[in-house]
């Protein structure tokens, strides 16, 4: 943080700002606009982007920015940004494109629409951050590559919980100990809930109702552990996480260590799950172990207990405070929050939340119709499961029962999607395919374990 703040104040007394512009002008994304142009200097958000510009310009508005000018081409961006001018449009390509923008920061939790805006700045040689934990979830490893390729960053963000726990884990490495638990916090899950459900609580918050109950029914804390996975190398224990729930209220140093299987945890390259109910939420937790005798002995010291499993946490997430942060170590250091370190590890996948009929199409993420689960992913590929992020848009092909996990047999997919070919490209780059028709191979399994 240190390094972050004070590389901005050189920018800011440079006069050289990071210039930056936000995809998405909702609850999270005002937030944002209200957090660069207030309170971080050397940062400059440029231009907004939302579908109803009159959004993006509330977003400018909230922030004190009264003077915004609506666009329509790349050029006329281009020449307020020159002239040190603020933009809206309801055309997100123009920000990727235009010239003088450093990164781009995804708010708008639309997968196919997110993906074609990852994709654009990317191939634009554009950072993206990514406050889009769908888009990162379903087709986040190969955006990775191409990022890559371009030399840019792709990452999720600061103040999210994923980049949070990256953080911690990052810091628990640094000690010297092996983290073996990625934890998240919550304090609801439950996976029938739907925006009639939840629109008393969305209205008082001014969120979006779907969004709400993305959280409550699941598919958001699935998504968010998915990536944790996809950075981190880890696993799910068993399909859905244990997730065990604890008295409200209930310390997390009192329960942490006794909520999963050791074995689980010990073995193999460690696991992302969470907890409801407990405390501080909602925090983030690591448990690691260590293997020096020595090292335990003052880990007990300095009252971490006796081991095996040390609790490192962080008691909150400050979500759009932390984002300019996230921009700033992309553009200064070239230093992703969190990013996927090679092919996919945990995948989320969509499951009935009502008795699905075959004719019918599926509605989005938070909506009536499905909530996700984490799967690991050679398992979603070996039983060709349909991943939630793109089940959106899906005409069922036969009848599905509640709580049934979905595969790409049961449904006919939207033509002409690019999260679709990304999907298809993923699978092909990582090798997906064939691991997929190894594991469906009963000998493979025998001549593995021989």
């Amino acid at each position: 943080m240190i390094l972050v703040d004070n590389a901005l104040a050189k920018r800011h007394a440079e006069g050289n700002p990071i210039k930056v512009a936000m995809v998405g002008a909702g609850f999270m994304g005002r937030g944002i606009a209200l957090q660069i142009c207030k309170y971080v200097q050397g940062m400059e958000l440029v231009a907004i982007s939302n579908r109803k510009t009159e959004k993006a310009k509330q977003a400018y508005t909230e922030a004190d920015v009264q003077e915004v000018q609506e666009v329509s081409t790349v050029a006329q961006l281009e020449e307020n940004i020159r002239q040190g001018k603020y933009s809206i449009t309801d055309d997100a390509m123009l920000l990727c494109e235009a010239e003088g923008i450093d990164a781009i920061i995804e708010v708008t939790g639309a997968v196919e629409f997110g993906t074609n805006v990852a994709m654009r700045a990317i191939q634009n040689g554009k950072h993206i951050i990514m406050m889009n934990a769908e888009v990162d979830g379903t087709v986040g490893p190969i955006l990775k590559v191409y990022a890559d390729k371009a030399g840019v960053i792709f990452t999720n963000a600061d103040g999210d919980q994923p980049g949070v726990i990256m953080n911690l884990v990052r810091f628990v490495k640094g000690l010297g100990v092996k983290p073996v638990v990625c934890g998240n916090i919550k304090g609801l899950h439950d996976p029938y809930r739907n925006p009639t459900t939840q629109e008393g609580f969305a209205k008082k918050w001014g969120q979006n109702p779907s969004m709400v109950t993305s959280f409550a029914d699941g598919s958001k804390i699935s998504f968010e552990q998915a990536i944790v996975a996809n950075g981190t190398g880890m696993r799910v224990a068993k399909r859905g996480m244990h997730g065990p729930t604890v008295l409200s209220g209930t310390s997390l140093k009192d329960c942490v260590h006794n909520l999963y299987p050791l074995e689980d945890v010990m073995e193999g390259p460690g696991i992302v799950d969470y907890v409801v109910g407990a405390e501080p939420g909602p925090g983030v937790f690591v448990l690691g172990t260590h293997d020096h005798p020595s090292q335990q002995h003052y880990l007990n010291l300095y009252k971490l207990g006796e081991g095996p499993l040390y609790l490192f946490y962080t008691p909150y997430h400050l979500c759009h405070f932390e984002v300019p942060s996230t921009v700033a170590r992309a553009v200064l250091f070239n230093d992703a929050a969190l990013a996927p370190i090679g092919k996919p590890y945990v995948e989320v996948v969509a499951t009935a939340k009502t008795d699905l009929k075959a004719g019918q199409v599926l509605d989005g993420i938070g909506h009536y119709m499905t909530y996700g689960l984490c799967e690991n992913a050679d398992t979603t590929a070996a039983e060709n499961l349909l991943p939630i992020g793109v089940a959106e848009g899906c005409v069922m092909k036969r009848d599905i029962p509640k709580d049934q996990v979905l595969t790409y047999n049961d449904v006919i997919l939207p033509e002409g999607r690019l999260v679709d070919k990304l999907r298809q490209e993923q699978a092909e780059y990582f090798g997906m395919n064939a691991a997929a028709q190894n594991a469906a191979k009963p000998e493979a399994a025998a001549t593995t374990s021989a």
